[in-house]
């Protein structure tokens, strides 16, 4: 028989509140966000709101709509009810699709089994960490730490860029050469600023687009490889969005992909001009590898560019997954129509 909620009284959450607690009450449900609140958009703001302030204002956040999966989260931070005891309790939370699979174990191996239930069951997000193989080696080459894409690609964008304009300023590059010497066009030194802009330009399209068409995709319920490639690709992320070991991609798959688009590139243009777009490219991705982990962990400032991008990447883990794919810009939503509606942006009161 399961036990009886704890009840507190309001002076226990003014006393838990004073030591820095944050308490969010839901009708009589109470939920300690201590851990959560400032990864939350507005939760810094919320947490200095709340300072000072008497216990109902304490439990009470600020008044805006939450979506169905934000109400699954919220019950991982179930601590209690509040008195008075003659209220209405309310009802006990549910397991929904939370029990499919064992957490003891690697989950890599054990999403392809869900079939139909997949994909319901991957965008119902839990704050967990997630273990994907059994061997301790490979589980730690599947994780890393923000900084190290910062680390290992800023080198190879400085020196790939100065190879890139150094070699322009020889004056050798020409667009269409291959094709006629007497109409091709000579690419200066001078080009080389608008060219790695075009690069990150074309990095924003291709982000959106294998975020839409390749992390996005819904596998066939009855091929478990193919979901078990999407768990690996994207689900996980989905399914443990705050997971911050598996926020960035990890360089050694990331290079493999980056060394396919150079040799695109290589195919496609001149040697050096290749060359100059794609270091704008790799530029941009790290900023996007960065910029992906700020709105996860980052506190914006209310009103700030960042805090909307926050907010708005918020909504397409926990309401709007099949809208909302730019993660660095929205640009692309406007074009392909996946933008998240604006009315569905409650401001706080």
């Amino acid at each position: 028989m399961a036990a009886a909620p704890r009840t507190l009284s309001g002076a226990e959450v003014r006393a838990r509140c004073a030591q820095g607690a944050c308490l969010v009450r839901c009708r009589r449900r109470l939920y300690d966000l201590s851990a959560f609140v400032r990864l939350h958009p507005g939760g810094e703001q919320l947490l200095r709101r709340r300072a000072g302030t008497d216990v109902s204002a304490a439990l009470d956040g600020p008044p805006h709509r939450h979506s169905a999966n934000a109400r699954r989260w919220l019950e991982q931070y179930y601590v209690g009810e509040l008195e008075p005891a003659d209220e209405q309790v309310a009802a006990p939370s549910r397991k929904e699709c939370l029990d499919l699979v064992d957490w003891r174990k690697p989950l890599l191996w054990q999403v392809g089994h869900l079939g139909e239930k997949y994909d319901e069951w991957v965008h119902q997000p839990v704050d967990r960490p997630i273990r994907l193989f059994h061997s301790d080696f490979v589980e730690a080459l599947s994780k890393t730490a923000w900084y190290v894409v910062f680390l290992v690609w800023t080198p190879v964008v400085l020196y790939l860029s100065w190879v890139s304009y150094t070699a322009l300023a020889q004056g050798n590059t020409r667009l269409f050469s291959s094709f006629t010497t007497e109409y091709s066009i000579p690419v200066h030194k001078y080009y080389f600023p608008f060219i790695f802009l075009l690069g990150m330009f074309l990095w924003s399209l291709i982000e959106y687009l294998i975020h839409r068409f390749v992390f996005h995709m819904k596998p066939p319920a009855s091929n478990y490889y193919l979901i078990t490639l999407h768990f690996l690709l994207h689900g996980q992320h989905h399914k443990s969005p705050f997971d911050s070991s598996r926020l960035v991609f990890p360089p050694v798959p990331a290079a493999l992909v980056i060394g396919f688009f150079y040799g695109l590139l290589r195919i496609l243009l001149p040697e050096m001009l290749g060359l100059s777009v794609f270091v704008g490219g790799l530029c941009g991705y790290v900023i996007y590898d960065m910029m992906h982990y700020y709105l996860h962990y980052g506190s914006p400032r209310k009103g700030t560019y960042l805090y909307g991008l926050k907010a708005y990447h918020v909504k397409h883990h926990f309401e709007h997954q099949k809208a909302g794919f730019g993660i660095s810009t929205r640009f692309w939503d406007y074009p392909f129509r996946t933008l998240i509606p604006e009315e569905t942006f409650e401001k706080e009161e």
